[in-house]
Formats: C-alpha cells, sequence, structure tokens
C-alpha cells in the first residue's frame, strides 16, 4: 500500500512537470518547422528519469531533425530548469505506432486504426483496438470487430495509431 502511494505521488508529479514543459518548447519547435506531438517524462526524481519528445513535420522525421531539436530542447531546458533532478533527453519520430494527442491528429487519423486505453471501464474493458469511426467534440467512436464503443477523451489514458507495414511488392 505504501509504495502504491509513492507511485502514485511521483505520476502525479511527472504530470505536472511535463504539463509544463510542452509550452515551452512548442513555439520553438513551430519556429523550426516541427510538431511538438507529445512530451513524456518517465522514472522519479530520485531515480533515472527519461524525457521522451515526439515530433513530426509535413515531410518526415530524419535523423538531423532529431538531433537540431535535440540541441534547441536542450538549450531551452538548461535555461528554464523545469525537471527536478537529472534526466535523459531523448528526441524521436513519432513512428508507425504514432500517438494521438490533440483533437486535429484524431480528425487526420479518422477510419485508421487505432489502440486506445482509457482509465475507466467501458462496457467491461479498458482497451480497445479498432477502425476509429468517429471524431466528434468531446468524445470518438472506435469500432471493435462490428461494434461500436464511444470513448470521451477525457477518459483516455493512451491513444496511438497501430502501424500496418505494407507489402510494396504487391
Amino acid at each position: 500500500m505504501f509504495a502504491a502511494r509513492i507511485a502514485i505521488v511521483e505520476v502525479q508529479q511527472v504530470l505536472k512537470e511535463t504539463t509544463g514543459i510542452q509550452p515551452l518548447l512548442e513555439p520553438a519547435l513551430e519556429a523550426m518547422g516541427f510538431e511538438l506531438l507529445l512530451v513524456e517524462l518517465v522514472g522519479s526524481s530520485s531515480g533515472q528519469q527519461i524525457l521522451r519528445v515526439y515530433i513530426d513535420a509535413p515531410g518526415g522525421i530524419f535523423l538531423e531533425d532529431c538531433q537540431r531539436v535535440s540541441y534547441q530542447v536542450s538549450a531551452i531546458l538548461d535555461v528554464e530548469d523545469p525537471i527536478k533532478g537529472e534526466y535523459t533527453l531523448e528526441v524521436s519520430s513519432p513512428g508507425l505506432d504514432r500517438p494521438l494527442v490533440k483533437h486535429e491528429h484524431f480528425q487526420r487519423y479518422r477510419d485508421s486504426k487505432v489502440r486506445i486505453r482509457t482509465r475507466t471501464s467501458h462496457l467491461g474493458r479498458r482497451k480497445f483496438i479498432g477502425t476509429l469511426a468517429e471524431v466528434g467534440e468531446k468524445s470518438v467512436v472506435v469500432d471493435v470487430d462490428g461494434e461500436p464503443y464511444e470513448l470521451p477523451f477525457s477518459d483516455m489514458e493512451r491513444a496511438n495509431l497501430v502501424g500496418e507495414i505494407r507489402d510494396s511488392s504487391a
């Protein structure tokens, strides 16, 4: 019970720290031509922490882009110092299983296969893998094996595209 309480406090602290980081970084990265998709801080301030910054751009992301953004983010964080303790910075493209964070991400990938995990149970389940059928103002509808599930944005713990690799020889 005591360990669980510590973990919850650390997660809450991480969430507070992460929400403060995104507004620091977003204007600089947008000026560089990148979209800041997601910022994650994992670990605890008393141990090893990793700050993950996911970026995207219309032509995709290359290694040189991650390098340029890493230098810029490091400079900003060195000045602002929003993270307690030491951390390792990782800058990455969203990859095949890109996170869906903003409302416009869900709109852009309507009719795509998604994986959504909710905080609370909806009709007996918290994990949904299916087609993103509808995107509303406050929720989405995911079609899982022909069964529609309406999932509010406010209850989403995590949402990602399901990466599918197509055979180019076909």
